[in-house]
């Protein structure tokens, strides 16, 4: 009469030199894929709704808004888009110079606490549930600094960042603190560094975001950097290491998916770059030449990538 193995059957079987794998076969990642509309344009307006279509065609189910000015959005007008294309809302900040929590003048701090309100007021109306983005600190500030500096720094992001919680809970929404690389931040460069500062923070509201690109430069090891994010990762940005399309670099999709399997990730990936069009834009991020044959075919070819590296 058969009988099925137990456990003691593969161990002492094991034990004589006859090897099962036990190893489970790589999952299908339960996520939404998205975009972000500086794939196209900047800055975003009302008028960008008009991308969305394009954008849902494609196969997308969710579209990055990121904010560099508030009065340029209509939320009613962007609402509607959204409902009309069945596309999910994620909304990002951008941080410029004016926009620093560890600034020595505290009107940049009111100034970052002002936007960062009208950001949190689009996402709620919008009906997202966070604001992302590396709010701690102006994008591009890189120096070498003393210690004692970098505390004092890292200290007026602490503190000015438990006020930005206390204003995301009474909005109804999270935080997504993303670390950057090297030439764009002095602060928080890897998951490490980011969940000191969260731990620092000590708010509910502030949660991780996990850039690919950033994480390419900084990050030794892939699958440890997603562990340590753990339960406070709530949203997933990916490009090449060129910040080109998702699957024609160097990067380690086997380890994104490993990592991101783990932690049992249902969330949002979203393609992030950006196009060379916009020559502020591009300046800003160091973009001198086109990335793709269109801006176009970098989302359908991303897409397409994205959907099958999820499913296998």
């Amino acid at each position: 009469m058969h009988r099925s193995w137990t456990l003691e059957d593969y161990e002492r079987h094991h034990d004589c030199g006859i090897i099962f794998s036990t190893k489970p076969k790589n999952m299908a990642l339960d996520i939404k894929i998205g975009v972000t509309t500086w794939l196209w344009t900047s800055p975003f307006s009302s008028e960008s709704v008009a991308l969305f279509p394009k954008i849902r065609k494609m196969g997308y189910d969710a579209v990055e808004i990121p904010v560099e000015d508030p009065s340029l959005i209509d939320t009613g007008i962007v609402k509607q888009a959204l409902k009309d294309n069945g596309l999910q809302p994620i909304i990002c900040g951008a941080f410029g110079p004016g926009r620093d929590l560890t600034h020595e003048d505290p009107s940049f701090h009111q100034a970052s606490f002002d936007y960062i309100h009208q950001c949190f007021k689009i996402s709620a109306e919008l009906g997202a549930s966070f604001v992302a983005g590396p709010m701690y600190s102006a994008v591009g500030k890189a120096r070498l600094v003393s210690p004692e500096q970098k505390k004092i720094e890292w200290d007026r992001a602490v503190r000015n960042l438990y006020t930005v919680c206390q204003m995301a809970k009474a909005s109804g929404q999270e935080i997504a603190l993303e670390a950057l690389n090297r030439f764009e931040t002095d602060l928080i460069n890897t998951t490490e560094d980011l969940m000191r500062l969260i731990a620092d923070i000590n708010h509910p509201a502030a949660k991780v975001l996990l850039d690919g690109f950033h994480m390419n430069i900084e990050e030794p090891d892939i699958e440890k950097a997603i562990a340590q994010a753990g339960e406070k990762l709530i949203h997933v940005q990916v490009s090449e290491n060129y910040r080109g399309t998702p699957g024609t670099g160097q990067t380690r999709w086997d380890a994104y998916k490993r990592g991101l399997e783990k932690l049992n990730y249902t969330g949002t990936v979203t393609i992030e770059s950006f196009t060379p069009e916009i020559k502020e834009l591009a300046g800003a991020v160091c973009i001198w030449r086109p990335l793709a044959a269109s801006q176009d075919a970098f989302a359908a070819d991303g897409y397409k990538f994205l959907k099958s590296w999820a499913a296998d």
